[in-house]
């Protein structure tokens, strides 16, 4: 009897993603799966349920890995051409790994996969850092649930209907167009709303740098104000 172990997990993994990338029908077979990875179907059963669970797992892994990759992108001290260099990154990860990424972003009820939440924490924290430059019209959470979404759907498009969304320079026209919704330059900001722009960008620089002026409790209670402020319609 084969022994479960993390090993034999992995190199189940590794088969079915290199079957996946190569099947002209986005499916895996898991009996090939099993002969790549040296191992009995009873294994595939007793690590992952049946097919629907290991891809459930192969999607999950996929997210885990791009987490790593986005968290381990450089940062520069111009936090709106990271939040652009993030985009491109997503779109051209999308389009070297078409059938992963399917999987990855495609609905998947049973997934638990704590990476689509830190994927998300990470585009956030960006964002908080362009808030604090002053560069952003809206709270970083509000400004990752447009982004986020849009960069997925122009990518599962451009995968899916490849000759429909031929243009090379959609995916940066897509960009500015939903950046442009939610940034905004520093010296241009709308002069009519001083107080809630100030507000959110006290909020932000105080969330990325911190102070040592104020208790805790102090800060707390200052960042409940700022909110409301920054909110004022």
């Amino acid at each position: 009897m084969t022994a479960i172990t993390p090993d034999v997990r992995a190199a189940m993994l590794v088969a079915a993603e290199r079957q996946l990338a190569t099947s002209p029908d986005r499916d895996i077979a898991t009996r090939a799966v099993c002969e790549a990875a040296g191992v009995t179907q009873p294994v595939l059963y007793r690590l992952f349920g049946d097919k629907n669970g290991l891809l459930d797992a192969l999607a999950d892994d996929g997210l885990r890995r791009y987490a790593a990759r986005k968290a381990a992108q450089e940062q520069t001290g111009d936090p709106v051409a990271d939040l652009r260099a993030g985009w491109d990154d997503h779109t051209r990860f999308a389009l070297q790994n078409p059938a992963l990424y399917q999987l990855m972003f495609a609905p998947r009820p049973r997934s638990h996969a704590q990476a689509r939440r830190k994927i998300m924490d990470l585009l956030e924290a960006t964002l908080l850092r362009c808030s604090a430059a002053g560069a952003l019209r809206m709270p970083p959470a509000a400004a990752a649930q447009l982004i986020l979404p849009a960069n997925v759907g122009l990518a599962l498009s451009m995968i899916a209907q490849p000759e429909l969304f031929a243009d090379p320079d959609l995916s940066v026209r897509m960009r500015e167009a939903v950046f442009g919704a939610v940034l905004t330059e520093p010296a241009t900001a709308d002069p009519s709303e001083p107080v809630p722009a100030a507000a959110l960008r006290l909020r932000s620089q105080l969330a990325v740098s911190g102070t040592d002026a104020l208790e805790p409790a102090e800060i707390t209670l200052l960042d409940r104000w700022l909110e409301r402020l920054a909110s004022t319609p």
